[in-house]
């Protein structure tokens, strides 16, 4: 959910109080590439150094592709008020927003911490939000005098330096030990309620007493809905736990804000979230056949596939036209095998239950291309981090079975973090002991009719600092074959040490070259994607190389200002997504995130989680879900469930949406369908209600007059060649146009 402090006029005059004790530091940095000791001296003469801004990575301010070590310097006054005006004199606290990846924090000179409290070396990958206390009488400190900052970043590959939204030096305060958690779940109340606990924690052993405001707010109106104040006490392992239960409300998103005020130094701390809503209907006692109208693979080469079908259990399954060498379990809808001969082969599905038939036309294309449509599956990464293992890898996968391959998800990708510290003798690469049988990881995937993925580098090093494939390329090729793999996501990072410190076209392409080479030697299909961040307008020959798909930009994080900026420039790759080869611009962010042990609910507001899965599937983009799938929560099934969403993402045409419309409250974007409809999403890109109007005569929509809400799957009624629509914040009204 999204979370962010803001000031409420309940209580804005002791947050102004608060603010006094506060000074920004997000203007006035200076910029150099390299490495030199020298850099951190307040002595330096830094002022032939290049201005930064420090809300965005390096790349996107003229160091485009730079992997490598890079200095920030700040100068800046320290005024001894801002010790005055606190209730508590000891410590200050510096915010350096996110660090990509690694840091040493140098203060007049002095190192006052580095590597984001978490030790290791500076070239294995710490990326992360950076904040460091120290003492207000550190020697290192000047009051009332100028100080200087400079802060030494190791990048190992993609985006690189200080970015977020949060740079700042500030006294400590005694909430600073505060945490408002509201990582728990909504329930959703049989009468369309909603409730909820939040938890008010501290480790310290100080008792806090104050009082918590809570508030529902509308905020298309900004008025309060619902306002209650409790009286607080917690401390160390004694929370403060508050529930509350909201009656029915029409589908929309509302504000709710937790406002704690601490009694003995009038600190206060706030926290909002929005209530979630579910769209998309359930699915009905009647079968129903989802996901893609066609299907690639190899002539030669193992054939998988899982007939989607959502209604009452237990099912029956039948195909009319399956070429030689395939067959269907009629009780699973796994269809597997081995088709010698190349050819288009037009297949009718039939699924079969208590309340129904169903059937659906289908084609099964054996040729060189594979990967016909983009990926739908899941991903390790945003949910676990390095920390991914064989045990959360099967309950991704049991969960996908049981809950959304029936919607056509089926892969199953582990992402850094499987590698062993050493290739064996013979130079093959093997799991670590987090996996203790990959091999036998695969046949258990394979076996619920998904697929399995994995990760590599064409580097010697992977982003978390495992091997990489670099000079074993086909060994490794050979190992992911015999494995049973299904999909490489193979990620750049260290292969910038590798090869041209400034690279050409041919440089860009050459690791990606050679690992095509290698997939190309085993008797499999194997989904490849490139990792490398866009560089060198890697859409224009992402194709060529034998891509399935490439990502076009940075690492997405679960923000609004990260997953808007990535979604909405989209535009210079459209015209070369097509079937078989797609832009990827990075995995989903919805559900409970957390790149490491620890998972939280994603940042994103329910609007902004619509508008990223509708924007993706504009796109054609892989939809890879980057969440802790053993804790799908029902809003989060409702965005990964709904059919005519994911039909837009796997639309067999395999065209990229384009940007129809763009102002600076919203933006209209239009996808072309293989049966001649249009998919439109109209996005409200401002932080208040929009009322937008769409003109059917403009953007190629003259004729389309039958308009479906994909989301709420129902038709709307509408006349005249316009049709109007209210949407929310940061949100999004997705339709299907037909004529």
């Amino acid at each position: 959910m999204r979370k962010i402090f803001i000031l409420t006029s309940l209580t804005a005059a002791l947050f102004l109080k608060a603010a006094a004790q506060e000074i920004p530091i997000e203007n006035g940095w200076q910029f150099a590439r390299g490495d030199s000791s020298q850099w951190a001296s307040p002595a330096y003469n830094d002022l032939k150094w290049q201005h930064i801004e420090v809300n965005k990575p390096w790349e996107e301010q003229g160091y485009p592709n730079y992997d490598g070590f890079g200095w920030y310097r700040l100068h800046f006054m320290l005024p001894s008020s801002i010790k005055e005006k606190a209730f508590l004199k000891d410590s200050i606290r510096i915010n350096l927003g996110i660090v990509d990846d690694n840091d040493e924090v140098y203060l007049n000179g002095k190192l006052i911490g580095e590597y984001g409290g978490m030790g290791g070396d500076i070239k294995t990958s710490k990326y992360g939000p950076r904040s460091y206390t120290i003492a207000a009488n550190n020697p290192a400190i000047l009051w009332d005098k100028e100080n200087v900052l400079a802060v030494r970043i190791f990048d190992t590959g993609g985006a690189g330096g200080l970015y977020g939204d949060k740079h700042s030096i500030s006294m400590l305060s005694l909430i600073d030990n505060v945490t408002i958690n509201t990582d728990g779940d909504f329930y959703f109340e049989e009468n369309e309620g909603i409730s909820k606990t939040i938890y008010l924690s501290t480790r310290s052993n100080y008792v806090y007493k104050g009082k918590l405001n809570f508030k529902v707010t509308d905020p298309e109106t900004n008025t309060d809905m619902r306002e209650a104040t409790t009286d607080v006490v917690f401390t160390a392992g004694k929370p403060f736990n508050y529930p509350f239960t909201i009656d029915k409300l029409p589908k929309r998103s509302y504000k709710l804000s937790y406002i704690f005020t601490e009694e003995r130094s009038h600190d206060i701390m706030v926290k909002t979230e929005s209530t979630p809503y579910v769209l998309t209907p359930y699915p009905g006692a009647k079968p129903r056949i989802n996901g893609a109208d066609v299907y690639g693979a190899r002539p030669g080469n193992p054939f998988l596939y899982m007939i989607p079908a959502t209604g009452r259990k237990p099912m029956s399954y039948s195909a009319a036209g399956l070429p030689d060498g395939l067959k269907l379990d009629s009780r699973t809808g796994i269809i597997t095998g081995v088709v010698a001969q190349k050819g288009e082969y037009p297949v009718v599905f039939t699924v079969h239950n208590s309340a129904g038939t169903k059937t659906k036309k289908f084609t099964i294309k054996i040729g060189d291309v594979i990967g016909l449509t983009p990926a739908l599956g899941w991903n390790s990464w945003n949910a676990f981090g390095l920390t991914v293992n064989d045990q959360k890898a099967r309950v991704a996968a049991k969960t996908m079975t049981d809950k959304l391959a029936a919607h056509g998800w089926n892969y199953i990708n582990i992402d850094d973090g499987w590698e062993a510290p050493q290739r064996t003798a013979s130079g093959e690469i093997i799991p670590n002991q987090k996996f203790p049988d990959m091999k036998g990881l695969t046949g258990y995937v394979h076996s619920l009719g998904l697929k399995m993925g994995i990760y590599s580098s064409p580097g010697p090093r992977t982003c978390g600092g495992y091997l990489g494939s670099w000079q074993h390329e086909d060994q490794d090729a050979k190992t992911y074959g015999d494995w049973g793999i299904d999909y490489l996501k193979y990620d750049w990072c260290s292969y910038s040490e590798v090869t041209n410190p400034s690279p050409t076209l041919a440089d860009y392409k050459k690791p990606y070259q050679v690992m095509r080479t290698s997939l190309d030697k085993i008797p499999r299909d194997i989904m490849f994607s490139f990792c490398q961040y866009g560089m060198g307008d890697v859409w224009k020959w992402g194709a060529e190389v034998g891509g399935n798909s490439w990502r076009s930009t940075g690492d997405i994080e679960d923000t609004w200002k990260s997953m808007s900026t990535i979604g909405f420039n989209q535009v210079a790759d459209g015209p070369y997504a097509q079937p078989g080869h797609f832009n990827d611009p990075d995995m989903l962010v919805v559900g409970k995130v957390g790149w490491g042990d620890n998972q939280r609910n994603s940042r994103l507001s329910p609007d902004e989680q619509y508008t990223h899965i509708s924007l993706w599937s504009l796109l054609s983009s892989p939809l890879l879900i980057g969440c802790d799938m053993g804790k799908l929560d029902r809003f989060t099934l409702g965005l990964l469930t709904n059919d005519e969403v994911i039909a837009i993402d796997q639309d067999a045409l395999g065209k990229e949406a384009r940007q129809a419309i763009k102002t600076d409250n919203y933006q209209v974007w239009i996808k072309d369908l293989e049966d001649g409809g249009k998919a439109v999403g109209v996005f409200n890109t401002s932080d208040k209600y929009q009322t937008i109007t769409l003109q059917l005569k403009d953007n190629e929509l003259g004729g389309y007059t039958k308009i479906r809400n994909v989301w709420e799957q129902k038709y709307i009624i509408t006349s005249g060649t316009n049709y109007t629509t209210k949407v929310a914040p940061h949100g999004v009204v997705l339709v299907k146009l037909s004529k």
